[in-house]
Protein backbone atom coordinates (compact mmCIF):
# COMPACT_ATOMS: atom_id res chain seq x y z
CA UNK A 1 0.00 0.00 0.00
CA UNK A 2 2.87 2.82 0.84
CA UNK A 3 4.05 2.64 -3.00
CA UNK A 4 1.66 3.95 -4.58
CA UNK A 5 1.07 6.95 -2.40
CA UNK A 6 5.22 7.44 -2.57
CA UNK A 7 4.18 7.20 -6.60
CA UNK A 8 1.77 9.83 -6.19
CA UNK A 9 3.70 12.08 -4.00
CA UNK A 10 6.79 11.77 -6.19
CA UNK A 11 4.98 12.32 -9.50
CA UNK A 12 3.05 15.40 -7.91
CA UNK A 13 6.76 17.47 -6.64
CA UNK A 14 7.71 16.24 -10.38
CA UNK A 15 4.99 18.53 -11.83
CA UNK A 16 5.67 20.71 -9.45
CA UNK A 17 9.33 20.55 -9.63
CA UNK A 18 8.63 21.72 -13.50
CA UNK A 19 6.07 24.20 -12.65
CA UNK A 20 8.06 26.16 -10.98
CA UNK A 21 11.36 26.06 -13.25
CA UNK A 22 8.99 27.47 -16.20
CA UNK A 23 7.99 30.15 -13.74
CA UNK A 24 11.84 30.96 -14.21
CA UNK A 25 11.26 32.45 -18.20
CA UNK A 26 10.14 35.83 -17.37
CA UNK A 27 12.58 36.82 -15.03
CA UNK A 28 15.50 35.22 -16.95
CA UNK A 29 13.80 37.16 -20.00
CA UNK A 30 14.36 40.09 -17.33
CA UNK A 31 17.70 40.09 -16.92
CA UNK A 32 18.99 38.34 -20.47
CA UNK A 33 17.74 41.70 -21.55
CA UNK A 34 19.37 43.95 -18.80
CA UNK A 35 22.27 41.92 -17.75
CA UNK A 36 25.26 39.60 -18.37
CA UNK A 37 24.26 36.11 -17.87
CA UNK A 38 27.26 34.38 -17.00
CA UNK A 39 27.62 37.26 -14.28
CA UNK A 40 23.67 36.63 -12.77
CA UNK A 41 24.34 33.51 -12.97
CA UNK A 42 27.60 33.40 -10.28
CA UNK A 43 26.20 36.19 -8.59
CA UNK A 44 22.48 34.26 -8.12
CA UNK A 45 24.51 30.73 -7.04
CA UNK A 46 27.06 32.44 -4.78
CA UNK A 47 24.21 34.39 -2.68
CA UNK A 48 22.21 30.67 -2.77
CA UNK A 49 24.47 29.57 -1.37
CA UNK A 50 25.62 31.60 0.85
CA UNK A 51 22.05 31.70 2.47
CA UNK A 52 22.10 28.12 2.77
CA UNK A 53 25.28 28.15 4.69
CA UNK A 54 23.79 30.60 7.12
CA UNK A 55 20.76 28.24 7.66
CA UNK A 56 23.46 25.47 7.82
CA UNK A 57 25.34 27.58 10.74
CA UNK A 58 22.14 28.17 12.63
CA UNK A 59 20.99 25.39 12.71
CA UNK A 60 24.17 23.57 13.47
CA UNK A 61 24.54 21.12 10.70
CA UNK A 62 27.66 19.40 10.59
CA UNK A 63 29.64 19.45 7.31
CA UNK A 64 31.85 17.28 5.49
CA UNK A 65 34.82 16.41 6.97
CA UNK A 66 36.82 14.72 4.20
CA UNK A 67 38.21 16.11 1.02
CA UNK A 68 36.42 13.19 -1.09
CA UNK A 69 33.05 14.14 -0.20
CA UNK A 70 33.92 18.42 -1.12
CA UNK A 71 34.76 16.99 -4.84
CA UNK A 72 32.01 15.23 -5.40
CA UNK A 73 30.08 18.53 -4.28
CA UNK A 74 32.06 20.65 -6.22
CA UNK A 75 31.32 18.60 -9.67
CA UNK A 76 28.01 18.35 -8.62
CA UNK A 77 27.53 21.71 -8.71
CA UNK A 78 30.01 22.46 -11.51
CA UNK A 79 27.62 20.19 -13.75
CA UNK A 80 24.51 20.71 -12.83
CA UNK A 81 24.50 24.45 -12.38
CA UNK A 82 27.81 26.06 -13.69
CA UNK A 83 27.86 24.21 -16.97
CA UNK A 84 24.36 23.20 -17.51
CA UNK A 85 23.24 26.78 -16.50
CA UNK A 86 26.63 28.30 -18.57
CA UNK A 87 26.29 26.77 -22.00
CA UNK A 88 22.52 27.20 -22.16
CA UNK A 89 22.44 30.48 -21.62
CA UNK A 90 25.14 31.57 -24.04
CA UNK A 91 23.33 29.30 -26.64
CA UNK A 92 19.94 31.18 -26.22
CA UNK A 93 21.74 34.11 -27.12
CA UNK A 94 21.24 33.52 -30.64
CA UNK A 95 18.65 29.83 -30.33
CA UNK A 96 15.09 30.64 -30.77
CA UNK A 97 12.97 29.70 -27.31
CA UNK A 98 11.46 26.90 -29.44
CA UNK A 99 14.55 24.94 -29.93
CA UNK A 100 15.92 25.54 -26.70
CA UNK A 101 13.07 23.86 -25.39
CA UNK A 102 13.35 21.10 -27.86
CA UNK A 103 17.06 20.67 -27.27
CA UNK A 104 16.64 20.69 -23.28
CA UNK A 105 13.80 18.00 -23.93
CA UNK A 106 16.38 15.75 -24.89
CA UNK A 107 17.09 15.34 -21.36
CA UNK A 108 15.26 12.15 -20.24
CA UNK A 109 16.34 10.51 -23.54
CA UNK A 110 19.88 10.71 -22.57
CA UNK A 111 19.43 10.03 -19.25
CA UNK A 112 17.55 6.91 -19.94
CA UNK A 113 20.10 5.76 -22.72
CA UNK A 114 22.94 5.74 -20.15
CA UNK A 115 20.84 4.67 -16.58
CA UNK A 116 20.92 0.74 -17.97
CA UNK A 117 24.75 0.86 -17.51
CA UNK A 118 25.62 3.51 -15.09
CA UNK A 119 22.75 3.30 -12.30
CA UNK A 120 21.24 -0.23 -13.26
CA UNK A 121 17.96 1.46 -13.91
CA UNK A 122 16.17 -0.68 -16.57
CA UNK A 123 15.20 0.92 -20.35
CA UNK A 124 11.91 -1.43 -21.07
CA UNK A 125 10.07 -0.97 -24.52
CA UNK A 126 7.23 0.57 -22.71
CA UNK A 127 9.66 3.20 -20.77
CA UNK A 128 11.62 4.09 -24.24
CA UNK A 129 8.18 4.59 -26.31
CA UNK A 130 6.77 7.01 -23.32
CA UNK A 131 9.54 8.83 -23.30
CA UNK A 132 9.70 8.89 -27.46
CA UNK A 133 6.12 9.80 -27.24
CA UNK A 134 6.74 12.66 -24.54
CA UNK A 135 9.89 14.00 -26.95
CA UNK A 136 7.66 14.17 -30.13
CA UNK A 137 5.05 16.15 -28.19
CA UNK A 138 7.37 18.38 -27.21
CA UNK A 139 8.69 18.91 -30.97
CA UNK A 140 4.68 19.48 -32.07
CA UNK A 141 4.44 22.11 -29.75
CA UNK A 142 7.18 23.66 -31.03
CA UNK A 143 8.13 22.79 -34.56
CA UNK A 144 6.06 26.08 -35.08
CA UNK A 145 8.08 28.45 -32.73
CA UNK A 146 11.59 27.06 -34.15
CA UNK A 147 12.38 28.75 -36.92
CA UNK A 148 15.75 27.31 -38.61
CA UNK A 149 17.36 30.32 -39.21
CA UNK A 150 17.31 30.22 -35.38
CA UNK A 151 19.14 27.64 -34.55
CA UNK A 152 22.42 27.29 -35.56
CA UNK A 153 24.74 24.15 -35.36
CA UNK A 154 27.49 25.49 -32.41
CA UNK A 155 24.14 27.12 -30.40
CA UNK A 156 22.52 23.82 -31.16
CA UNK A 157 25.28 21.96 -29.81
CA UNK A 158 26.16 24.03 -26.64
CA UNK A 159 22.75 23.49 -25.66
CA UNK A 160 23.04 19.85 -26.16
CA UNK A 161 26.06 19.62 -23.89
CA UNK A 162 24.79 21.39 -21.03
CA UNK A 163 22.48 18.99 -21.32
CA UNK A 164 24.69 16.31 -20.75
CA UNK A 165 26.42 18.05 -18.12
CA UNK A 166 23.28 18.18 -16.54
CA UNK A 167 22.39 14.47 -16.83
CA UNK A 168 25.49 13.61 -15.71
CA UNK A 169 25.23 15.89 -12.29
CA UNK A 170 22.07 13.06 -11.79
CA UNK A 171 24.04 9.93 -12.16
CA UNK A 172 26.61 11.69 -9.79
CA UNK A 173 24.09 12.32 -7.36
CA UNK A 174 22.71 9.18 -7.15
CA UNK A 175 26.04 7.29 -7.08
CA UNK A 176 27.06 9.03 -4.63
CA UNK A 177 27.73 6.64 -1.70
CA UNK A 178 27.69 9.23 1.39
CA UNK A 179 25.29 12.43 1.13
CA UNK A 180 25.47 15.25 3.86
CA UNK A 181 22.29 16.77 4.81
CA UNK A 182 20.34 18.03 2.40
CA UNK A 183 20.51 21.57 3.15
CA UNK A 184 24.17 21.40 3.46
CA UNK A 185 24.53 19.31 -0.12
CA UNK A 186 22.09 21.92 -1.94
CA UNK A 187 24.60 25.16 -0.08
CA UNK A 188 27.59 23.89 -1.24
CA UNK A 189 27.00 22.87 -4.73
CA UNK A 190 25.45 26.04 -5.19
CA UNK A 191 28.05 28.60 -4.00
CA UNK A 192 30.85 26.32 -5.46
CA UNK A 193 29.42 26.49 -8.76
CA UNK A 194 29.50 30.19 -8.52
CA UNK A 195 33.16 29.74 -7.49
CA UNK A 196 33.87 27.59 -10.47
CA UNK A 197 31.84 30.32 -12.59
CA UNK A 198 33.35 33.21 -11.57
CA UNK A 199 37.08 33.06 -13.86
CA UNK A 200 35.10 31.96 -16.86
CA UNK A 201 32.51 35.25 -16.01
CA UNK A 202 35.30 37.41 -15.65
CA UNK A 203 37.08 36.76 -18.72
CA UNK A 204 34.05 36.16 -21.07
CA UNK A 205 32.57 39.49 -19.88
CA UNK A 206 34.99 41.47 -17.50
CA UNK A 207 33.60 42.66 -14.54
CA UNK A 208 30.03 42.39 -14.34
CA UNK A 209 28.18 45.89 -15.14
CA UNK A 210 24.69 45.99 -14.00
CA UNK A 211 22.37 49.04 -13.65
CA UNK A 212 20.34 47.56 -10.56
CA UNK A 213 16.87 48.80 -11.16
CA UNK A 214 13.94 47.10 -9.06
CA UNK A 215 12.90 44.49 -11.98
CA UNK A 216 16.71 43.21 -11.72
CA UNK A 217 16.31 43.29 -8.76
CA UNK A 218 13.24 41.42 -8.09
CA UNK A 219 14.08 38.69 -11.15
CA UNK A 220 17.55 38.07 -9.24
CA UNK A 221 15.43 37.58 -5.88
CA UNK A 222 12.83 34.86 -7.13
CA UNK A 223 15.55 32.88 -9.13
CA UNK A 224 17.83 33.12 -6.20
CA UNK A 225 15.05 31.88 -3.32
CA UNK A 226 12.52 30.07 -5.65
CA UNK A 227 14.57 28.31 -8.26
CA UNK A 228 18.27 27.73 -6.72
CA UNK A 229 17.15 27.18 -3.07
CA UNK A 230 13.46 25.94 -3.25
CA UNK A 231 13.54 24.19 -6.66
CA UNK A 232 17.15 22.14 -6.14
CA UNK A 233 16.12 21.35 -2.71
CA UNK A 234 13.13 19.44 -4.14
CA UNK A 235 14.84 18.08 -7.22
CA UNK A 236 17.04 16.26 -5.01
CA UNK A 237 14.34 15.08 -2.50
CA UNK A 238 12.29 13.66 -6.13
CA UNK A 239 15.77 11.87 -7.02
CA UNK A 240 16.37 10.60 -3.39
CA UNK A 241 12.94 9.22 -3.30
CA UNK A 242 13.15 7.50 -7.29
CA UNK A 243 14.44 6.15 -10.52
CA UNK A 244 16.69 9.17 -12.17
CA UNK A 245 14.86 7.88 -15.62
CA UNK A 246 11.73 7.82 -14.64
CA UNK A 247 11.19 11.35 -12.49
CA UNK A 248 13.47 13.01 -15.77
CA UNK A 249 10.15 12.42 -18.10
CA UNK A 250 8.05 15.09 -16.09
CA UNK A 251 10.82 17.68 -17.92
CA UNK A 252 8.87 16.85 -21.26
CA UNK A 253 6.43 19.15 -19.13
CA UNK A 254 8.33 22.39 -18.99
CA UNK A 255 7.85 23.97 -22.33
CA UNK A 256 4.29 23.46 -21.91
CA UNK A 257 4.15 25.04 -19.00
CA UNK A 258 6.38 27.69 -20.25
CA UNK A 259 3.67 28.12 -23.17
CA UNK A 260 0.78 28.54 -20.88
CA UNK A 261 2.69 30.93 -18.54
CA UNK A 262 3.62 33.44 -21.33
CA UNK A 263 -0.20 33.25 -22.36
CA UNK A 264 -1.60 33.99 -18.98
CA UNK A 265 1.77 36.46 -18.20
CA UNK A 266 2.61 38.12 -21.79
CA UNK A 267 -0.20 37.61 -24.16
CA UNK A 268 1.42 34.95 -26.35
CA UNK A 269 -1.01 33.32 -28.72
CA UNK A 270 -1.34 29.70 -28.17
CA UNK A 271 -1.83 27.32 -31.51
CA UNK A 272 -4.64 24.52 -31.85
CA UNK A 273 -1.91 22.07 -32.14
CA UNK A 274 -0.71 22.75 -28.46
CA UNK A 275 -3.60 20.77 -27.18
CA UNK A 276 -2.64 17.95 -29.09
CA UNK A 277 0.91 18.40 -27.98
CA UNK A 278 0.02 17.99 -24.18
CA UNK A 279 -2.16 15.03 -24.83
CA UNK A 280 0.73 12.82 -26.89
CA UNK A 281 3.30 14.10 -23.81
CA UNK A 282 0.98 12.95 -21.23
CA UNK A 283 0.28 9.28 -22.77
CA UNK A 284 4.24 9.55 -22.63
CA UNK A 285 4.52 10.06 -19.01
CA UNK A 286 1.78 7.49 -18.49
CA UNK A 287 3.72 4.80 -19.72
CA UNK A 288 7.23 5.98 -18.09
CA UNK A 289 6.34 6.39 -14.78
CA UNK A 290 2.77 4.38 -14.72
CA UNK A 291 4.94 1.07 -15.35
CA UNK A 292 5.32 -1.28 -12.63
CA UNK A 293 8.58 -2.34 -10.76
CA UNK A 294 10.49 -2.29 -7.71
CA UNK A 295 9.63 0.63 -5.37
CA UNK A 296 12.74 2.84 -6.04
CA UNK A 297 12.42 4.71 -2.68
CA UNK A 298 13.63 1.18 -1.27
CA UNK A 299 16.06 0.15 -3.82
CA UNK A 300 17.72 2.97 -3.63
CA UNK A 301 17.72 2.78 0.55
CA UNK A 302 19.38 -0.50 0.11
CA UNK A 303 21.75 1.08 -2.25
CA UNK A 304 22.76 3.21 0.33
CA UNK A 305 23.14 2.22 3.64
CA UNK A 306 25.43 4.92 4.86
CA UNK A 307 23.83 8.15 4.62
CA UNK A 308 24.15 10.67 6.55
CA UNK A 309 22.09 13.58 7.89
CA UNK A 310 19.17 12.27 6.41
Amino acid sequence: MNAPRHTLKGALAAILYVFVWATAFVPSRVLAHSAPPLSILWIRFMIAGGLLFAGVRMAGLPLPNDGGTWLRLLLLGVLGNAVYLGLNYEALRHLSAGMGSIVASTNPLMLALLAPWLLREPLTVRKMAGLLLGFAGVVLAMHSRAHSQEARVQDVLLSAAGVLSFVFSNILYKRMDVRPHPVVLNAAQLFLSGVALLPAALAIEGPPRIVWTWPIVASLAFLIVVLSIGASMLWFWILHHGEASRVSAYFFLTPVFGLLLGALLLGEALAPLDAVALAVIALGLWLVTGERGPNPEHVDDQRLPHRKGE
